[in-house]
């Protein structure tokens, strides 16, 4: 059978707006408990809006972790009590990139550091596109570009190194797929099995300042 990986005690050891680290100690096989540093995370959503013309809509973000702007794909995190992660992304298209879409459906879902963190996002490709406002911006986000690509330029920056953002590179693949054909994509009704609770439900608890 199996080895159940049971958590025997677990600690808070530092929190902020956007996530939280704690430190589980978790049975391992043969009995000894082991500590493991885990990052909360609320998860997050990211849209590939393909046009008619077969370009999707990318943005250009200046990201600190690694002092460049990247070219990534309109997206956000599912911080907003409630919140579905179709109701995110239908926000996060209008803010990011200026559009709304009539069509969509889920590409692909990513655990995307699991060795160390509860982050999960769903992508959603949307199709029929149309202009909207986008609301003023703030911070990073008041400098951020957004640009039209071809899909296959899209496809050939990835492997070329220029899009490096993990999000954005399963995205910008998976549609590849769907475009030609050789997969289709889900509904919007699936199930996000791997979205993260912790940080969400730390954030609403009685004993937790909200930060």
């Amino acid at each position: 059978m199996p080895h159940e990986f049971t958590v025997r005690g677990s600690e808070l050891l530092a929190q902020s707006p956007i996530l939280a680290l704690r430190r589980d100690r978790v049975e391992m096989p043969g009995g000894k408990v082991a500590n493991r540093e885990i990052v909360e995370h609320f998860g997050a959503v990211a849209v590939v809006a393909l046009n008619e013309a077969g370009e999707i809509a990318v943005v250009e973000q200046y990201r600190h972790a690694v002092r460049r702007r990247l070219l990534e794909l309109p997206a956000g995190l599912l911080d907003m009590s409630g919140e579905d992660e179709l109701t995110c992304a239908k926000r996060e298209l209008v803010e990011e990139a200026g559009l709304e879409a009539g069509n969509w459906a889920v590409l692909v879902d990513l655990v995307t550091s699991p060795g160390f963190a509860e982050e999960a996002v769903r992508v959603f490709l949307a199709r029929d596109l149309r202009e909207v406002p986008r609301p003023p911006a703030e911070d990073e986000e008041a400098d951020m570009t957004v640009s039209w690509m071809p899909l296959a330029d899209a496809r050939d920056a990835v492997l070329r190194g220029e899009i490096v953002n993990s999000i954005a590179i399963a995205g910008v693949l998976a549609t590849t797929e769907v475009a030609a054909g050789r997969a289709t994509p889900r509904s919007v009704d699936t199930r996000f099995e791997y979205r993260p609770t912790s940080l969400a439900k730390r954030r609403t608890g009685p004993d937790l300042k909200q930060l």
